[in-house]
C-alpha cells in the first residue's frame, strides 16, 4: 500500500459524548481503547451540533494562513519559543534529515481555557522556558478576520471533551494501576497552563515538492515522521481536504470602511490519495490507518502519561503518510488541529522531573 506493509484493518474503540457526560463508559471499552492490546486511541463522536461549523472554519482558515505573504509570515513566528509558538515552517526535520517544508504549523498556548486573561503559561519560575512561557502571536483581524475567536472556541470545546475522556480513563488507571494518583488525568487536563494547540496545513503536494522526493524514497512516514506526543492526552480533528486548485485561498482586499469576510472552503469527501492520513503502531506492533469522522474527535495517549503510570498507560507512535501530486493542475492540501493536554510546568512526572524538565529534554531533542 504505497509503501506501508502488513497495515491492519482495525476500527477504534467509539463512544458517545453523551456516554462520556454520565460516566457509564464501560471498562471493557476502556480496555479495549487503552490497554496492552489496544490501538491506544478513542474516538468521542455525537459532538456539540456547533463542532462542524467551528471545525471547517478553522481548518479553512489553515489555508488561509498559508496563503498571507511571507513578510506577515514572518511576523508570526517565535525564534525565542523554538518556533513553537505563532507560525513554524521549515524549523522542523523529516527522518530524512531534510528540513521539513512539506507543512506548515500555528501553535497556540491554550492557558485561556484556565484564565481568559492568559495568553501563555506563567513564566516567573520558567523565566528561560518561552516555548510554553512566550505569549501567543494572533494575525491581525485586518489579515485573517475571526481566526482568533474560532481557534479559541474550537480549542476551548476539545479540552471540555479531553476532560470527560481523562475523567474516564482515569476510572481505568484506578482499578488497573497500584498508586495511580486519583483523578489525576482530569485534574491535567482541567488545569493545565501548558496546554498546546498545533493548527496544521500540509501543502498540497506537486511533482517537483512531493515528500522524500529528493531521495525518491516511499518512506511510510514521508509527511510527519513517526513519533510520540510528550503529552499525556492528545486531541485530533479528523483531516480535512481542500481542492485548491478550484478553491484557492484568495485573501480577500481590506478597505478603512470594511473587513474581508473569509468563507469556510469547500471539502473534498475523501482523500484523492487513499493512503494519504494518519497511522499509529498499534500495542501490538502493527501499522493501522485511522480514519476520524469528520463529526467526530479522536484522543491517544502520550509520553508523559506513560512515565507518570510507570508504562501501563503507553505513549501511541504514529505518522502521517502524505498524497501523491494529483492531475496536473490539481492541487489537495490537508489541514487538521491537535491540541496537546499536559501537566503545568511545576508538576511532577517522576520521582526526579516535573514537566518542564521532562518537555525541555523532548524540545532539545526535536528542535
Amino acid at each position: 500500500m504505497d509503501g506501508i506493509a502488513e497495515v491492519q484493518s482495525q476500527s477504534p474503540v467509539s463512544v458517545s459524548l453523551e456516554i462520556l457526560k454520565t460516566e457509564k463508559v464501560s471498562l471493557s471499552s476502556l480496555e479495549n481503547a487503552f490497554g496492552p492490546s489496544s490501538l491506544g486511541i478513542l474516538i468521542v463522536n455525537n459532538l456539540p451540533p456547533e463542532y462542524i461549523s467551528l471545525r471547517q472554519k478553522l481548518l479553512s482558515y489553515a489555508s488561509y494562513l498559508a496563503a498571507l505573504p511571507v513578510e506577515d509570515l514572518e511576523a508570526l513566528t517565535s525564534p525565542s519559543s523554538k518556533y513553537l509558538v505563532g507560525w513554524s515552517l521549515g524549523k522542523e526535520s523529516l527522518k530524512s534529515g531534510h528540513h521539513d517544508t512539506l507543512k506548515g504549523s500555528y501553535y497556540l498556548n491554550c492557558a485561556f481555557y484556565t484564565d481568559p486573561t492568559l495568553q501563555s503559561a506563567p513564566a516567573e519560575n520558567y523565566p528561560s522556558f518561552p516555548e510554553y512561557t512566550a505569549p501567543n502571536i494572533w494575525p491581525s483581524e485586518d489579515h485573517l478576520p475571526g481566526f482568533r475567536a474560532t481557534f479559541e472556541e474550537l480549542a476551548t470545546l476539545i479540552i471540555d471533551v479531553a476532560a470527560l475522556v481523562a475523567k474516564a480513563c482515569d476510572s481505568y488507571a484506578e482499578k488497573n494501576i497500584e498508586g495511580y494518583r486519583k483523578g489525576y488525568l482530569e485534574h491535567v487536563v482541567k488545569t493545565s497552563m501548558t496546554t498546546k494547540a498545533r493548527l496544521l496545513h500540509y501543502f498540497p503536494p506537486t511533482d517537483d515538492k512531493s515528500p522524500n522526493q529528493e531521495n525518491n524514497n516511499d518512506d511510510e512516514d514521508d509527511w510527519c515522521a513517526t513519533h510520540i506526543d510528550h503529552g499525556c492526552l492528545t486531541g485530533l480533528t479528523s483531516a480535512m481536504f481542500i481542492d485548491e486548485s478550484h478553491n484557492p485561498p484568495i485573501l480577500p482586499s481590506t478597505s478603512p470602511s470594511s473587513r474581508p469576510v473569509l468563507c469556510p472552503l469547500p471539502e473534498l469527501p475523501t482523500s484523492p490519495s487513499p493512503s494519504a492520513g494518519l497511522y499509529i503502531h498499534s500495542r501490538t506492533n502493527s501499522i493501522t490507518k485511522i480514519d476520524i469522522p469528520h463529526d467526530s474527535l479522536a484522543f491517544q495517549t502520550g509520553e508523559a502519561l506513560e512515565v507518570i503510570t510507570k508504562g501501563k498507560f503507553k505513549a501511541v507512535p504514529h505518522f502521517v503518510k502524505g498524497g501523491k501530486a494529483g492531475n496536473a493542475g490539481v492541487r489537495v492540501a490537508r489541514n487538521t488541529l491537535a491540541v496537546f493536554t499536559q501537566p503545568n510546568l511545576w508538576e511532577m512526572v517522576d520521582g526526579e522531573r516535573d514537566f518542564g524538565a521532562f518537555a525541555r529534554g523532548v524540545v532539545e531533542r526535536n528542535h
